[in-house]
């Protein structure tokens, strides 16, 4: 049940009736299963329909009132699909700087053929000079290496490669966790929304809303969840719940975390990422359907425009990185504000007459996610790897242990895979996998390492 590229497309085309809010129909709280899962996020999700296809008997706990973590599709504000959380998918064909190129603002105007040329030559340079750096001993800040003579496209190359890449500056993110990301390549959009798509995957597993789990208790053999609506015994568990939450306390683990998967999950803390939503009729810009636009800025006091979103009236002003957390957190009236005046700034109408609704994200403050996406800090690459280390019965999952998907929906629901097939491989319910077998010596040849392998 590996959820690929092609599987969320046909998913996406599939879902020709609205999941209403992600909400899902609550299972009654079960007092044991084979495993239980927190968080019914995409890794939550996941791992449930993996477990479950090995007919073992899984829960799911969720501590909100939908399914999809933060996949979460809005259809009330708007009257059309629009996801207030993760939007994006992504495949490896194409560059997606060749859909970015022509939509580049400087001032009023549409930036020509050879200022294009120059943000991207930028961009390369800035890029090369991050791998380049990956390769030495020391995982420093991406800022630290990035070339200092870009000139005007300075400011537009850290909000591309920093803020909306990881939600976080390019001095907070480490130069191994940037190089090793697989690319972003020719993002798509679900139709009816990425959160309906994962609300309608969790739809036929037992799962329990508005159920937050508060304590843990595990071993090397079972583990006890406990929430407000009873406790779950079981043989595994696994754990999908943020970086951020994780370092939190807001589960109570008896005993405690080891330290080694607590430091990992701080320096995977999660970046600043919100978009602020206007409904704009009568497209007063000219734009085109799902039109993405980036501006030539001299810092990273900016933003990313997505137009016309699938072919509505609904606009969108992401925000992130140090610049899109302070602002989200002085609240979505000055969100909004920036917002027009941003708009206002690169198209020349007054963007405000235009707006018949606004509604913006917050997900920092959201109390169970914390954030929005993990970027590592300089010198904790490896930290993915030891946060998808098991401990004891416990299994962690979700984009923040993906070593080269963090930060997407895809890297969320490989790992909840990979700690579903951990998890039952723990509970004798699958077997390990078979070592490749080893070619037999030529004839004639003395056999030992040098010679085979």
């Amino acid at each position: 049940m590996t959820m690929t590229r092609r599987d969320f497309v046909s998913g996406a085309a599939a879902l020709a009736t609205p999941f209403v809010g992600g909400r899902a129909v609550a299972a009654p709280l079960p007092r044991e299963a084979d495993v239980v899962v927190i968080g019914a996020g995409a890794a939550g999700i996941a791992a449930a329909r993996r477990i479950a296809a090995a007919n073992r008997k899984v829960i799911v706990v969720e501590a909100t009132g939908q399914i999809g973590g933060r996949c979460l599709t809005d259809t009330a504000a708007f009257g059309v699909p629009f996801d207030r959380g993760a939007r994006w998918m992504y495949n490896p064909e194409t560059n997606p700087l060749v859909r970015l190129a022509p939509k580049i603002r400087i001032g009023r105007r549409n930036a020509r053929a050879g200022e294009t040329e120059e943000f991207l030559a930028a961009l390369v340079r800035a890029n090369r000079a991050i791998d380049d750096a990956s390769r030495g001993r020391a995982d420093q800040s991406c800022a630290s290496v990035v070339p200092r003579d870009l000139g005007d496209w300075a400011g537009t190359a850290e909000f591309v490669l920093g803020a909306n890449f990881g939600g976080k500056d390019l001095k907070d993110i480490a130069v191994g966790d940037k190089s090793r990301a697989q690319e972003r390549n020719a993002a798509f959009a679900c139709r009816q929304g990425l959160g309906m798509l994962i609300a309608k995957l969790g739809g036929q597993i037992p799962l329990s809303l508005s159920t937050p789990a508060t304590r843990v208790n595990w071993n090397n053999r079972e583990v006890a969840v406990e929430t407000p609506a009873g406790r779950i015994v079981a043989r595994a568990a696994i754990i999908t719940v943020s970086s951020n939450v994780l370092t939190a306390g807001s589960i109570k683990f008896t005993p405690d975390l080891p330290k080694r998967q607590l430091d990992a999950a701080a320096k995977l803390s999660l970046g600043s990422y919100d978009h602020i939503a206007l409904q704009l009729p009568g497209n007063p810009f000219g734009l085109g359907r799902d039109d993405i636009f980036i501006e030539q800025s001299n810092s990273t006091r900016t933003g990313l425009l997505a137009a016309n979103i699938g072919g509505s009236s609904v606009c969108s002003v992401d925000v992130a990185g140090s610049f899109g957390r302070d602002l989200s957190a002085q609240g979505e009236k000055a969100m909004v504000a920036f917002a027009i005046e941003w708009l206002t700034k690169l198209f020349g109408t007054d963007a405000a007459a235009a707006v018949k609704k606004s509604s913006a994200t917050g997900w920092n403050a959201a109390p169970f996610a914390l954030g929005a996406m993990s970027a590592a800090s300089p010198g904790g690459q490896q930290s993915r790897k030891i946060l998808g280390e098991p401990v004891g019965s416990l299994f962690l999952a979700g984009e923040a242990s993906h070593e080269t998907l963090w930060g997407t929906v895809e890297g969320a629901w490989e790992s909840g895979e990979r700690a579903a097939d951990a998890a039952l491989r723990k509970i004798g319910a699958l077997r390990e996998p078979e070592a490749p077998a080893r070619p037999l010596p030529k004839r004639g040849r003395q056999a030992g390492p040098d010679r085979w392998r």
